[in-house]
């Protein structure tokens, strides 16, 4: 989605945890732990704390775009019961080797961020805060839409048959 079609945003912070990895070909792993509200003056890649196997960082920021034509995805995130955010971060060549890439409250956004093979995406709890302002964001742009199923026509089973020689032109 495009942020000049996003009708509400809300920064966001992420913190994102790194642990040793179990093998001997990755040294560690990565994955986003948790979302802040706002956008925390921390620098990027701060580190928070942790000890010998899991160590936290903050990611850095970035916005959660609320879209109109979005609304029956996030209600079906809501009804779960504990609805999600899903944070994507994207390797770069670089220490550390993560960039925040996306952060989505659209469950078919966070599925489709996975597409690439390469990203990070986990889904972490949703603030309260964020919950309530799509809960908010849905009762005011949400629209009811119908689906429309085509009707068949019957095919004609003759149309490809043989013709008779007195047909043919």
């Amino acid at each position: 989605m495009s942020a000049d079609t996003a009708l509400q945003t809300i920064a966001v912070g992420v913190i994102v945890e790194r642990s040793k990895g179990m093998s001997e070909w990755t040294e560690y792993l990565w994955r986003p732990v948790d979302v802040l509200i706002g956008a925390p003056v921390t620098p990027s890649w701060t580190k928070l704390g942790g000890d010998d196997e899991r160590t936290r960082f903050y990611c850095g920021s970035t916005q959660i775009e609320f879209h109109r034509t979005e609304t029956a995805n996030y209600r079906s995130n809501l009804a779960t019961g504990k609805p999600q955010l899903w944070v994507a971060l994207r390797p770069v060549d670089s220490n550390p080797p993560y960039e925040l890439f996306a952060v989505t409250a659209d469950p078919a956004e966070g599925e489709a961020l996975t597409e690439s093979g390469n990203n990070i995406v986990e889904p972490v709890a949703m603030p309260e805060v964020v919950e309530a302002a799509l809960t908010g964001f849905i009762a005011e742009h949400h629209v009811e839409r119908t689906v429309y199923k085509r009707k068949r026509e019957r095919g004609n089973p003759e149309a490809l048959g043989r013709r008779p020689p007195e047909n043919r032109k």
